[in-house]
């Protein structure tokens, strides 16, 4: 019966003795992570004071440019019809425009493409399909080399996943007219936003990045990013950045700001939507993460240097700073969450009457964390005359969501920082196939598997919720710290919905057979 105390105590004794530098390190995380949230706020402040405005074209073309749709697929044999028929639905004079499908696919899908490039070229629609068998620079490496006979002075790319509206040059093009515009980026909409909780989730994660952040940035004289797909393109841009390189996943961010280094401008039009295919399972939903953190991280450590150095405004640099580093807060959680223990035990406060301190904490983390991010969602909601309530509900999910990938996406800034290299990574994409299909009283789960993915992640993700909600069990009966329960079991929660349904996702993918060899053209 004594054991166990005892333990207990030599436990606290330990950690005791790491008193002081336990609180460093609390506080500095702290900080941290409270700085990239108050960063919002002020997002959210530049939003609301630019977002009456509307850039218009300085005139219109009296003979449109001549354009090219760019499509890089890779194994996309569910989607492929689809964004090829979207593509040549796109209303423009056919003898201005001409559509590439740059496929790499390694799985015979090419021959679903192939088949229906040559059903548009026969209805007289100048289109090509570019099959690579060497996927050199993946992404980047299949748009570079289509650049070498793309005819147009613009350039579009979408995505598998996407379907452009059929207007969506004549809602864009114009504003070329301006010589120094280098690119136009338009908003994502969702075509399975309200498939299941995570798309939900996913959605208002999206729409904060676009319809806040990239409006804020734009409108107030910063920079943005390209984001890979639904915009388009001035080839003159392209090539005097440098062209598109494969040094890191992002290739789309890292084009961006070397094109705005060499003096283009970009604009962001939040009122001409292209609606994509969100990740419908949370595995698929990890590896895209993963890629976009990583490649974030990458490009930071490629161009911030020469951005902080360049002759450019002072808030470029500041907003640049953020952008690129703002994934690095996932290993700032990561690391936050991993004290909670140690804080369980030890009184980890800057004075020794430690009471109204831990609540000031508690309170502080809650202000510049839960807040500055219920804030920024509900502005990017309300701007799309969405309800106020109904995204108030759906915060908790949005923080568990946000929490639980943490630890996947702080292995990929660990990664990016130490430099191990790793593929580009395409996320899976399901087309009109739902995830879940019922067949009389049995529920099978279609799961495209990725193989990349790794399993230890997961079980990671597992114990640390597990261990969260230990702590926030102690924390009940240990000395001040009641007021962290609350963040614990947020964090818990998080960590285990993350977990547990990639395990359940991992083990449903392990059951599925290979999809038979598609058959070539007759």
């Amino acid at each position: 019966m004594l054991q166990q105390p005892l333990l207990i105590a030599d436990i606290a004794e330990v950690l005791t003795t790491l008193r002081w530098p336990l609180t460093a390190g609390y506080l500095g995380l702290l900080v941290l992570i409270g700085t990239y949230g108050v960063h919002r706020y002020w997002l959210v402040y530049l939003f609301a004071r630019h977002r009456s405005e509307v850039p218009r074209p300085d005139h219109r073309f009296t003979e449109l440019p001549r354009v090219t749709v760019q499509l890089p697929v890779f194994n996309e044999g569910r989607v492929v019809e689809r964004i090829i028929d979207a593509a040549c639905a796109i209303t423009y004079p056919a003898d201005r425009l001409q559509i590439q499908v740059l496929d790499d696919s390694t799985d015979g899908s090419e021959q679903i493409a192939r088949r229906r490039v040559e059903h548009w070229r026969e209805q007289g629609v100048d289109i090509e399909l570019r099959h690579r068998t060497d996927r050199t620079g993946y992404k980047a490496g299949a748009l570079e080399e289509g650049m070498a006979s793309a005819s147009g002075e613009l350039i579009a790319i979408f995505d598998a996943d996407f379907v452009p509206p059929e207007n969506f040059l004549k809602r864009t093009v114009h504003h070329f007219t301006d010589p120094k515009l280098g690119m136009v980026q338009t908003r994502w909409s969702h075509l399975n936003r309200t498939e299941s909780l995570l798309t939900r989730g996913q959605a208002i994660f999206l729409d904060g990045h676009f319809v806040v952040e990239h409006t804020a940035r734009n409108r107030s004289g910063a920079w943005i990013n390209f984001n890979g797909t639904a915009g388009l393109w001035r080839a003159a841009a392209i090539q005097e950045a440098g062209g598109w390189q494969h040094d890191t996943l992002t290739e789309d961010v890292d084009l961006s700001y070397r094109a705005q280094l060499a003096g283009w401008d970009f604009r962001f039009l939040p009122w001409v939507t292209c609606p994509a295919e969100l990740p419908p399972e949370i595995n698929a939903f990890k590896s895209q993460q993963h890629r976009w953190t990583k490649g974030s991280i990458q490009t930071a450590k490629k161009l911030l240097p020469r951005l902080l150095t360049a002759d450019i405004p002072f808030k470029v640099k500041v907003e640049a700073f953020f952008h690129l580093t703002s994934p690095m807060v996932y290993l700032y959680i990561t690391l936050f969450a991993l004290l909670f223990y140690p804080a369980v035990w030890v009184n980890l406060q800057p004075i020794e009457d430690g009471r109204w301190a831990g609540v000031f904490l508690g309170l502080s983390l809650f202000m510049v964390g839960t807040i500055s991010a219920t804030t920024f969602y509900i502005a990017s909601q309300r701007a799309q005359k969405r309800s106020v309530w109904l995204t108030l509900l759906q915060i908790p999910l949005l923080m568990s969501i946000g929490i639980g990938i943490a630890l996947n996406n702080a292995i990929a800034c660990i990664e990016a920082l130490v430099g191990h290299e790793t593929p580009f990574i395409r996320t899976p994409k399901y087309g009109d196939q739902p995830v879940a299909e019922t067949k009389s009283s049995t529920s099978a789960l279609s799961v495209i598997p990725i193989p990349s993915l790794k399993l230890w992640i997961t079980f990671l993700e597992i114990g640390m919720g597990l261990l969260l909600f230990a702590c926030a069990y102690s924390s009940l009966h240990a000395r001040n710290t009641a007021v962290s329960m609350p963040f614990l079991t947020l964090f818990a929660t998080g960590y285990l919905y993350v977990g547990l349904t990639s395990l359940w996702i991992h083990l449903r993918g392990r059951r599925v057979s290979p999809s038979p060899t598609l058959a070539p053209a007759t």
